[in-house]
């Protein structure tokens, strides 16, 4: 039988990093310039964002998504809407925010809950570290599932922190994508009413 090569031999090259030099450094990131090879062997460079925040936790932060369970109501995601300065406008996410140093990943995540949406809830779930945006950062994060009692008394009334500087609000999980996308527009004209969605 004739010996062929494999059709893209360059699959054997291992990729790594080469070096990495400090460009700019500011408060929370860092801008460095990556030295990597590529599978073909060659050469290159890459602009790579980094934290300056990490200090050893097994991710930079922790995105929450909270599932609010009412009696006689749909179970609901909590949304948060902030003005997001790269984005020039406002941007509807999950609760996140930074791991604080000997913090664990849990603990982070109701805390950020509390914090930006005022409800108290429990983690029924927390993920593995992921990449946010492997193509430009090396940040990563905790995916944490929360629910939250909305029976609760405390759940009834919930008032973010004061300085938390977001407003929430609720979607079912029952057609959320139209739910969203209302929402969405909503937040375009810069229009928001956290009770009409709750």
């Amino acid at each position: 039988m004739e010996n062929r090569e494999p059709a893209n031999s360059s699959q054997n090259i291992k990729q790594s990093i080469i070096s990495e030099e400090l460009i700019a450094e500011g408060k929370w990131v860092k801008l460095e310039k990556t030295t990597y090879m590529d599978p073909t062997g060659k050469t290159r460079t890459w602009e790579t964002v980094k934290r300056t925040t990490r200090k050893g936790q097994s991710a930079d932060g922790v995105s929450v998504i909270p599932v609010l369970q009412r009696t006689l109501h749909y179970e609901c995601i909590v949304l948060v809407k902030q003005f997001r300065p790269p984005m020039g406008g406002y941007c509807l996410e999950f609760p996140a925010g930074l791991i604080d140093e000997n913090e664990s990943p849990e603990a982070a995540a109701l805390r950020e809950l509390e914090e930006e949406t005022g409800y108290k809830g429990d983690v029924a779930e927390c993920s593995p570290a992921v990449g946010m945006d492997p193509g430009l950062s090396n940040c990563t994060t905790h995916i944490v599932t929360v629910t939250i009692n909305g029976d609760d008394a405390e759940n009834v009334r919930p008032k973010p922190k004061p300085d938390a500087l977001v407003s929430h609000c609720s979607c079912f999980y029952k057609h959320s994508v139209f739910k969203l996308a209302n929402i969405h527009i909503k937040c375009r004209g810069e229009e928001f009413d956290s009770s009409s969605e709750s």
